[in-house]
């Protein structure tokens, strides 16, 4: 089981996480960062949100993640918070911390939704290039329709994450390779992330990168005043 949290803490408590990400019974791996607002200017507070935590995480099971909730102290402040909780559907790439899962395991229905997350490694003298390639990227995602929500994260100096729901994988499939309706965002813009992916193939942006495509269980909380992101 995999799981995606996000909660508002305290900046120290962010900090710390981040160094030294928890350790409890089930917990096989877990991703701490600082919340990072799609397509925020460079130089702004909204590139590094230490007061928004976000964990993705893989657990043993379901009974491991709700000990982790119930009885560590970042985990009882992460119950307040917001999270979904992950079946793993298909994988492309490669992180070494989840290189575990398979290439795939089950095929999904076009019109169901989907989660989404990228985890990548940065070559730290690619950043520039990152960056000016990103930014168009991060703002048709923040923008599009079909995505319920999306952000991104960041862990200082080289990891870098993006989330997202999408009403269904139909529709998050045609944004990657820039096949969005007309009406739905212009030409220009829908074409940003298939150009950039390909940018990326010529010379790459990363150290290690990786795409997990997930079907979503079940939705706990609530984030930004507010709840039910899955589509129903």
């Amino acid at each position: 089981m995999h799981t995606f949290h996000l909660a508002e803490l305290p900046a120290r408590m962010t900090a710390t996480a981040m160094v030294r990400p928890p350790k409890t019974p089930g917990l096989l791996a877990a991703e701490c960062l600082a919340g990072m607002r799609l397509g925020a200017p460079v130089i702004s507070p909204d590139r590094l949100q230490l007061r928004r935590f976000v964990m993705f995480a893989a657990w043993r099971d379901e009974a491991a993640v709700d000990n982790f909730l119930l009885t560590d102290p970042l985990g009882r402040r992460l119950a307040d918070g917001w999270h979904l909780r992950l079946e793993f559907v298909r994988r492309w790439g490669k992180v070494t911390e989840f290189a575990d899962l398979p290439r795939n395991t089950s095929r999904t229905d076009p019109d169901e939704p989907v989660v989404a997350v990228t985890l990548a490694r940065m070559r730290l003298p690619e950043l520039p290039r990152f960056i000016a390639w990103g930014r168009g990227v991060e703002r048709q995602v923040r923008d599009h329709p079909a995505a319920t929500l999306s952000l991104a994260a960041i862990r200082p100096p080289r990891t870098v994450s993006t989330f997202s729901i999408w009403r269904s994988a139909k529709e998050m499939t045609e944004m990657v390779f820039g096949h969005t309706d007309p009406a739905t965002q212009a030409a220009e813009v829908s074409r940003r992330h298939h150009r950039a992916m390909a940018e990326r193939e010529r010379r790459d942006f990363h150290h290690e990168f990786t795409t997990l495509r997930f079907r979503a269980l079940s939705e706990h909380g609530t984030w930004l005043g507010r709840s039910n992101y899955l589509p129903r």
